[in-house]
């Protein structure tokens, strides 16, 4: 795919800036989730870096950013340009589906003829260029009334992800690599994952959801009408003075649900779902060994290190050390070893057990330990 620049009209940006990354603990925290992290090593946040990669497709003003509200001072540092008007702000986490529903509702009053696309804060992507041809693409396809997503060629049967079964090709004018969706699966078991990635017909789910306002609106209408109405009624009141009032009213009281079951599943039932294979690199970097292939460019047997200043002697050792302290980390004739220092915890894992930190972070959730949350 050919790199473009160029803005596109009647297209707007949805950043949502949420979830607390609990299986990258004790790195990513409540009031310091990952997507306020540099895990590259580019001197910019996952935020900022995904700023940075739609800002050529809309303008400054055509980005919009959903978070919470304790994080709205660090959201704004890090993003300056970002006007009042783009940024909204959730009293409580209701997944993506109000999220990104109350973001279209509020853009669709605005401009009838709006198409948005979502896109995580806390995604890693490379060639920015090949990422904004496969927007544009899909940007085309959502023009023609289908919710559209890109979907990621799999490298390898992992089990992290969801799952998009590709059907036949789709004849939209500047959409050469545009397909219909006839399945949207959710994540399967490695067995099912090997059968998905060796038949060729699979992508992986990457989170990225492109469509016009009006008929993301009427997905969720039909699929969850209850959250439809109140999302309606939080936008009416959006740039009015009631605001406040009205989303303290409705907000607490909407239903928790992602927008891959609300909208792409029912979606890909109805034959109103497409996608767009992307063919850069990405990666979600789900937990601490997706960050250390990330960050060894998949070298098995590298030790890869982050944080500034990070003091580390290794012998013999691979995997990843993170570290937020000026203290001295050692190791010795250790494999695929996960450490990460903070000031108030310590984690030692291995790669292969990376994916139970979440487990952890539930103990000390029952435990009443919030302050290390």
């Amino acid at each position: 795919m050919r790199a473009t620049a160029t803005a596109l009209p009647d297209f707007h940006a949805v950043i949502p800036a949420g979830g607390v990354g609990s299986r990258l603990w004790p790195l990513s925290r409540a009031e310091a989730p990952k997507f306020l992290h540099d895990l590259t090593g580019s001197g910019h946040t996952l935020l900022r870096d995904t700023w940075n990669r739609v800002l050529p497709l809309t303008g400054s003003d055509g980005i919009m950013v959903v978070t919470g509200r304790a994080h709205r001072a660090a959201v704004e540092a890090q993003l300056p340009e970002l006007t009042d008007a783009n940024i909204v702000l959730e009293s409580e986490p209701k997944d993506s589906s109000a999220a990104i529903g109350l973001a279209a509702a509020i853009l669709v009053r605005r401009n009838s003829e709006v198409v948005i696309g979502s896109f995580a804060a806390d995604h890693v992507i490379g060639d920015a260029g090949t990422f904004r041809q496969a927007v544009t693409e899909a940007v085309a396809v959502a023009r023609e009334g289908y919710i559209t997503t890109i979907g990621m060629t799999p490298t390898e049967p992992s089990v992290g992800f969801g799952y998009i079964c590709c059907g036949e090709a789709l004849a939209v004018e500047g959409a050469p690599h545009a397909q219909l969706v006839t399945r949207f699966v959710e994540k399967p078991d490695l067995a099912t994952a090997t059968e998905y990635v060796a038949s060729g017909e699979y992508l992986w789910n990457g989170g990225m959801f492109i469509a016009r306002a009006d008929r993301l609106l009427e997905e969720l209408a039909q699929s969850q009408p209850e959250l439809h109405a109140g999302l309606v009624r939080i936008a009416e009141a959006w740039d009015t003075p009631d605001r406040s009032a009205v989303v303290d009213a409705v907000w607490p009281g909407l239903p928790k649900i992602a927008i891959d079951y609300s909208v792409a599943e029912p979606a890909a039932a109805g034959g109103r779902l497409a996608v767009v294979r992307g063919t850069f690199p990405w990666d979600d970097v789900g937990d601490f060994s997706s960050l250390a292939k990330l960050l060894s460019n998949g070298r098995v047997g590298d030790l890869a290190i982050l944080g500034e200043g990070a003091r580390v002697l290794a012998d013999s050792s691979s995997g990843v050390v993170v570290s937020r302290t000026s203290r001295l980390i050692s190791l010795i004739g250790v494999q695929d070893i996960v450490v990460v220092d903070t000031p108030d915890a310590l984690l030692v894992t291995t790669r292969e057990n990376a994916q139970r930190v979440k487990s952890v972070v539930d103990a000390i959730k029952q435990s009443g330990r919030d302050d290390l949350l």
